[in-house]
């Protein structure tokens, strides 16, 4: 029976992938930053305890979805972000590379300036503007030196079961006729439902390296709750403004990419894979009951 050795197996694509892999006979080392009833507590920042638990388990997939994401937080704790996106990433290349295990890493756009004018490729130049995507980054580059198998895949705009951009904008729906959104920063969002599929995809490949991996199509803020809205049968009004403007309301501690789109590039040459258009997923989230 494959074992998989996932971490941050409570999060939205944690939980998103244990669902992907339900019907098949695997059997899961489910990790977390805490105990609970379905995962035990590990550390991603301490090696021994890394090498320790891949060890003992000898898994033949780790799954690497534990990181900091809060991007302003990151930006106000360069520490704590540091040893959980770019040495947590180093601790588990070094374990699968130990045990001789494949590795699956997940990334994201804030790698990227922002400032392109056309959908970023596996190879275009990074460039991160804040301590969320230079940590992220510093994490690629752990996993491209001590990482042997390996499947490393950028997202963006990721939403799943539990907290994201979807619920919050159906939670103010609640109480509000106007939410404002901002309309000057453009992505693809993606559902951890997809991405987990294109894991599950890749995973028992050989087909290693650096993917993109996000639902094709591409929108602004605004547009993606537009579109939330109509599909909850909500009447909210989505006041389009700038990222400066939405600023002075609510100031933000690090800076968002205006363009973070990116260009599944990799999978189209390798495999042909394509990801859902980003309506159809959101369609899909939505109608299963957002979960």
């Amino acid at each position: 029976m494959k074992k998989i050795l996932i971490t941050g197996c409570n999060g939205q694509l944690g939980r998103a992938i244990r669902k992907e892999y339900a019907k098949e006979q695997v059997e899961f080392i489910n990790t977390d930053v805490t105990d609970s009833d379905t995962s035990v507590a590990l550390d991603i920042t301490n090696l021994d305890e890394v090498l320790k638990l891949a060890e003992n388990h000898k898994p033949d997939v780790i799954m690497n979805c534990a990181a900091h994401t809060g991007v302003d937080a990151c930006q106000e704790q360069w520490d704590s972000a540091y040893r959980i996106n770019a040495l947590g990433a180093r601790n588990m290349a070094i374990a699968s590379t130990k045990v001789g295990a494949k590795l699956v890493h997940v990334s994201t756009d804030y790698v990227f300036s922002g400032d392109s004018k056309k959908p970023y490729t596996e190879f275009d130049a990074t460039g991160p503007t804040g301590a969320y995507g230079k940590t992220k980054l510093e994490g690629e580059r752990f996993v491209q030196q001590f990482g042997e198998r390996y499947f490393m895949i950028r997202t963006a705009w990721l939403y799943g079961t539990g907290k994201n951009f979807v619920e919050t904008m159906l939670r103010l729906a609640e109480s509000r006729k106007e939410v404002t959104v901002v309309d000057d920063q453009w992505g693809s969002p993606t559902s951890a439902a997809e991405l987990a599929r294109l894991i599950h995809h890749l995973e028992p490949t050989e087909n290693y390296g650096l993917f993109h991996g996000t639902c094709e199509g591409s929108c602004c803020w605004a547009e993606f709750a537009e579109e939330i809205f109509r599909l909850a049968g909500k009447n909210t009004f989505v006041k389009h403004v700038t990222t400066e403007e939405y600023g002075k309301i609510c100031p933000a501690t690090a800076p968002r990419p205006a363009y973070s789109v990116l260009d599944n590039y990799m999978l189209r040459l390798t495999s042909g894979y394509k990801m859902a258009d980003w309506k159809d997923a959101l369609t899909e989230y939505m109608e299963s009951g957002r979960n």
